[in-house]
């Protein structure tokens, strides 16, 4: 139910308690009381975290009296609104929507407009007292009447605009969004294909011409030589943009924007006029070599090095193009102001926030994001923000185009992996959030609520609870706002891509909000309208030809599975956390044909991290566990668990002899790791994602869950050059080994 919906069927006397009071806002604004947690026991939250997560969401609870103004005032609010300011359907529902009226207006006959998305109207006539009531309502001694208006016409999927018109006026308008049933298929999966594909950190690619960062050419690259192993994807990291005066801000969850590219992956090499003399100047100069040399072979990735190096040929770069092309009428020109047209006030919001911050930072003001910018350009809608994009137009125009060069860099690898024939392709990965100082926040600072954070309660992956520090939507906000910022999310990032992962795909039901200054478990579930955006997400899926997976882990209410899977999204299985309750390993023929099965997950060790329970030696002496009693029972729940996956392997003949049967004399072997990432092929998900460490027997983590300045998380590059990868005989017999699992799968 939109969040819009849940005050109208509620009213207030004004003579209630304050804790009656606080309760029916709770109710109200989907904050939930009670849930499961991860280990399936009764959780409650507290009074004092439901408190202040309707602080958190802007209310006043000081006292009795203001609570109970902003009740009335929420609901007058609601019914004073003719008609909702957005309504999403299937094409199996009944088409209608509400409308809202004081009973004196019930018996007026009005005009209601349809225009469909592609230019077509129709139109007809409603007289209210005709139609279905729905509920009836008091606001200030006046009577409301809701009724459900039938739409008469056959409307295609689409984002749709209906009007009411009383004598030819228009009095009020909404969007009407109609949406397929469930998300897009690929056709060889809905032809019962299993396919395979490797899921990879981008920027952790090594090549013999990269700039110590992975690339899109990289990427290219990589997805041609992995599709003629046999490989349907390769899965990607959030690719979103960061913050390039702030470098070392690098994780791809905390992005500065989802909607543009982070354009670190720009391969500077292949842009136009590279080849120039005054960039070839730059590149070649003894410094800048000898530098680029230690980007490439530096075990992590530098990212202010990487950063000064591709900035430095890019500003050179971008001033040979400007004067050859876009001071005058040329095509390139014209395809750039193409590019800005539909990028609209988001790309100018964007570009105008990188040349700020970098502005700042010049100046030597501290400038990690816009709550520290000049008080007047705290928001992109301020007229001296305006005033800065105008007098540095061309600084603005370099951002803009570096978004552009870098969506047309990702388009190129996307048509590498059509034509190495993958069925799927790239898959991209839609954080669930972004961090305080962001752009998208900055751009629309009524939807977040920064007094709080997105997180999780404490769970197997992170014992201690998480806080990622990321402000979440309000999803009231997100209602009046017609859903246009999620759809311009699923939008872009779906853009050059056959899948995409949605992180944390329960933020589509519920979201965990951690207050500001309070630890993670103190935190509270706040609801979202998960029918609508599953319908959205079901219209972009198909308009992208975008298939869809939803990372499920953690604190999961079963029954969202299932409404998942019924829309069409496609789950997250990983191996480790497939146990029945005997203690033993779900043979991964045993999954859910609509799932993506893995091995492990950028959260998680690798597979020689796991058996030498190195992620548990690394917590320990990270402080993630404080407990001695508490670890050493993960260490013998380890050592159980791996024997339990010898006898799996060995029970389903996917072990030969060289892997030892008895987890006390059996150490991580090329034959244990190759064993078990073939043992996954033969199982029945249609997807089956491997991570390239593991081909590549790592045992570094790439991520640690619950730290930030302790480990070098989102660093770490891989071991080995893409060019050499596949020309190991090794890797080349474990691809076709996988292949071949995933074939007899297939029949």
């Amino acid at each position: 139910m939109p969040p819009g919906l849940l005050f109208r069927q509620t009213s207030h006397t004004g003579t209630t308690m304050t804790n009656q009071v606080l309760q029916k806002l709770v109710e109200m604004r989907g904050v939930e009381t009670q849930y499961v947690d991860a280990w399936g026991n009764p959780a409650t939250i507290s009074e004092t975290s439901k408190a202040k997560l309707l602080q958190a969401l802007g209310y006043d609870i000081s006292n009795e009296s203001v609570i109970a103004e902003q009740l009335d005032t929420e609901i007058a609010t609601v019914w004073s609104q003719l008609l909702d300011p957005v309504c999403v359907q299937r094409t199996e529902d009944e088409k209608q929507i509400r409308l809202r009226l004081p009973l004196a207006s019930v018996n007026t006959e009005y005009t209601v407009n349809i225009d469909l998305e592609e230019g077509e109207s129709h139109t007809f006539t409603v007289i209210p007292v005709d139609q279905t009531l729905l509920n009836i309502g008091v606001v200030d001694d006046l009577e409301f009447h809701e009724y459900s208006i039938a739409l008469p016409q056959e409307l295609p999927c689409g984002y749709h605009g209906i009007s009411l018109c009383e004598e030819q006026t228009v009095i009020a308008d909404m969007r009407y969004i109609l949406a397929p049933v469930a998300c897009y298929q690929p056709e060889a999966i809905k032809a019962g294909k299993k396919l395979w594909g490797l899921s990879v950190q981008l920027y952790c690619l090594r090549s013999e011409n990269n700039w110590g960062i992975g690339d899109f050419s990289d990427l290219a690259q990589l997805v041609t030589k992995a599709g003629k192993q046999g490989a349907g994807f390769i899965g990607l990291n959030p690719i979103h943009a960061l913050y390039p005066s702030n470098p070392e801000a690098c994780s791809p969850y905390g992005p500065s924007s989802r909607r543009w590219l982070n354009f670190l992956y720009i391969d500077v090499t292949a842009l136009p006029e590279y080849n120039s003399a005054a960039v070839q100047a730059v590149v070649n100069a003894e410094e800048f070599q000898a530098r680029l040399e230690t980007a490439r072979s530096v075990e992590y990735v530098d990212y202010s090095l990487v950063t000064e190096l591709k900035m430095a040929a890019l500003n050179s770069l971008f001033d040979e193009y400007y004067n050859a092309y876009l001071k005058k009428n040329s095509k390139q020109n014209r395809e750039f102001k193409a590019f800005i047209k539909a990028g609209g006030e988001s790309l100018v919001m964007q570009a105008t926030y990188d040349a700020m911050q970098e502005y700042l930072q010049n100046d030597g003001k501290d400038a990690w994001g816009w709550p520290v910018f000049p008080e007047n350009w705290r928001d992109f809608h301020n007229e001296a923000v305006a005033k800065f994009a105008k007098k540095h137009k061309k600084r603005v125009q370099f951002y803009m185009f570096l978004q552009w060069q870098a969506a047309e860099q990702l388009e190129k690898a996307n048509q590498a992996a059509i034509a190495a024939g993958m069925p799927v392709g790239i898959y991209r990965d839609l954080a669930v959030g972004v961090s305080e100082g962001s752009a998208e926040i900055w751009g629309n600072k009524d939807l977040y609520c920064t007094a709080a954070s997105v997180g999780a309660p404490p769970d197997i992956l992170g014992p201690l609870g998480q806080n990622w520090g990321l402000p979440p939507m309000d999803p009231e906000i997100l209602y009046q706002q017609a859903y246009q910022p999620i759809i311009d999310l699923f939008t872009s990032n779906m853009q050059s891509s056959g899948a995409l992962r949605i992180d944390h795909a329960m933020g589509l039901l519920r979201l965990w909000w951690v207050c500001q200054g309070d630890h993670a478990k103190e935190g509270g579930y706040v609801y979202y309208p998960l029918e609508d955006l599953l319908g959205i997400l079901a219209l972009e899926s198909h308009r992208n030809q975008a298939m869809v997976i939803g990372e499920d882990l953690g604190t999961v209410p079963e029954e969202i599975r299932q409404v998942l899977a019924d829309n069409g999204v496609y789950s997250y299985r990983v191996f480790f956390f497939e146990k029945a309750e005997d203690g033993g390993f779900y043979s991964p023929a045993h999954y859910p044909q609509q799932s993506m099965s893995t091995l492990t997950t950028h959260d998680m060790p690798t597979l020689i991290g796991y058996w030498h329970c190195l992620d548990l030696e690394l917590g320990k002496q990270l402080g993630l566990y404080t407990d001695d009693d508490v670890l050493q029972t993960l260490y013998a729940s380890r050592h159980e668990d791996k024997q339990e996956i010898l006898n799996s392997l060995h029970g389903h003949g996917r072990a030969g002899d060289q892997v030892g049967r008895d987890v006390n004399v059996t150490g991580m072997s090329r034959e244990l790791n190759f064993a078990l990432q073939t043992h996954m092929a033969y199982g029945s998900s249609a997807l089956l994602s491997l991570q390239l460490e593991d081909w590549l027997q790592m045992d570094k983590p790439v991520n640690i869950p619950g730290t930030f300045m302790e480990y070098p998380n989102w660093r770490r590059k891989l071991s080995r050059n893409l060019e050499s990868i596949f020309a190991d005989e090794d890797i080349q017999s474990l691809a076709a080994g996988i292949d071949a699992g995933r074939q007899e799968a297939s029949r």
